[in-house]
């Protein structure tokens, strides 16, 4: 991709991925090369490797949108979710070189923001909610599972499952989070296995209910639900 195009791509892949553009989005070249100060060919480009990423469906005269995922789309990337992160746990574990402290500092982090009731930093903690599970696909491999593992995580679904936890849910979401790092650091690669499992099983689950209310206080804690994200 020429530089042009690569700067429309990583901008308009993180405006799909964070919400600002949702599944149904139409996008225009024009308007988008308007947006980006750019030509239309590089922005074309863009689209055609966000459409290979699995993000933006493009169809014949009617041109590019984001991509709307089904319930059972999103079924089928939870097994593949399940499958290779799973493994790309018990590998971590295995290989023994995992950089453990940085998994730790990641959970320390996400556990602040969550409970600071002032501001709870959700966006923050979706960006390190990735940043830990894809520390953990590079500890399970070299190149070939974290790119694979991009393409299946990278969509909007996950950044809408903490929108769907409760208060208690998430908590136990962060402490799967620490079972799974004492798992890597323990150089058990089925109990790191196991946890990444429950951990995402529970997910699907969280994200397969009725979405609250937006603006409802969570019972156990009395916070409006805002975007709670990640998985």
């Amino acid at each position: 991709m020429s530089q042009a195009a690569t700067r429309a791509y990583s901008e308009l892949r993180q405006e799909i991925l964070t919400g600002v553009r949702p599944a149904g989005t139409r996008l225009r070249e024009e308007e988008l090369a308007e947006t980006f100060e750019l030509s239309r060919t590089p922005v074309r480009e863009a689209l055609r490797r966000l459409e290979a990423d699995g993000l933006v469906r493009l169809a014949p005269h009617r041109g590019a949108e984001v991509v709307r995922f089904e319930d059972e789309d999103v079924d089928e990337l939870f097994d593949l979710r399940c499958l290779l992160e799973s493994h790309a746990a018990r590998r971590a574990a295995e290989r023994g070189d995992t950089d453990v402290a940085a998994l730790r500092e990641l959970c320390e982090r996400m556990e602040h923001l969550l409970h600071d009731l002032d501001d709870p930093g959700y966006d923050e903690i979706t960006r390190l909610n990735m940043e830990f599970h894809r520390a953990v696909h590079r500890a399970g491999g070299r190149r070939l599972l974290p790119d694979l593992m991009s393409r299946v995580i990278d969509v909007p679904l996950v950044r809408r499952t903490f929108h769907q936890y409760t208060a208690a849910e998430l908590d136990r979401s962060f402490a799967q989070h620490r079972e799974l790092v004492d798992a890597i650091a323990a150089g058990d690669g089925e109990w790191a296995h196991a946890v990444m499992q429950s951990h995402l099983r529970a997910a699907r689950t969280s994200l397969g209910r009725t979405p609250p209310d937006d603006h409802a206080e969570t019972p156990s804690t009395g916070r409006v639900s805002g975007e709670r994200q990640g998985a």
